[in-house]
C-alpha cells in the first residue's frame, strides 16, 4: 500500500491538486529555499492547500501569499491549484530518513483549523 504518495494529492472540492507540482513551483520563487505542501481540512471544499516555506537566507523579503499566487498565475496554473494558505517557518520537520515529515505538518494544522486532519 502506497499511503504517503496518495496523500500527496489534495482533493480540493473534487479537483485533484498535486502537492509535488506546487512544491516544484515554489522552489522557483526567488525568496523560497525549501517548501512542503499539505492538505488542510476544510468544511466546504473537503481540503485546501497549505504551503509551508522556509525563506531564502539571501536577505530578501519573506514570500507572501500574493507573490506565490502571482507566480502560479504567471506559470499558467488553474485557479483551483492556487495555494490557500502560506506559513513561513524556520525549518521543515524531517523524518528519521531525512525526508520532510508531512504528517507533522498536517498535525500542526489541526489545532489552528479546529478540525482533525
Amino acid at each position: 500500500m502506497v499511503e504517503g504518495r496518495i496523500k500527496d494529492l489534495i482533493n480540493r472540492g473534487g479537483e485533484k491538486v498535486s502537492a509535488a507540482e506546487i512544491e516544484e513551483l515554489l522552489l522557483t520563487h526567488p525568496d523560497i529555499a525549501r517548501a512542503a505542501v499539505v492538505a488542510m481540512p476544510d468544511a466546504l471544499l473537503g481540503e485546501r492547500t497549505c504551503a509551508y516555506v522556509v525563506p531564502d537566507e539571501g536577505g530578501g523579503e519573506p514570500p507572501t501569499l500574493a507573490s506565490v499566487r502571482t507566480l502560479q498565475q504567471a506559470r499558467g496554473f488553474a485557479q483551483y491549484k492556487f495555494i490557500d494558505r502560506l506559513d513561513i517557518v524556520d525549518r521543515l520537520p524531517l523524518t528519521a530518513l531525512g525526508k520532510v515529515d508531512k504528517k507533522a505538518l498536517i498535525a500542526a494544522l489541526a489545532p489552528r483549523t479546529g478540525e482533525t486532519a
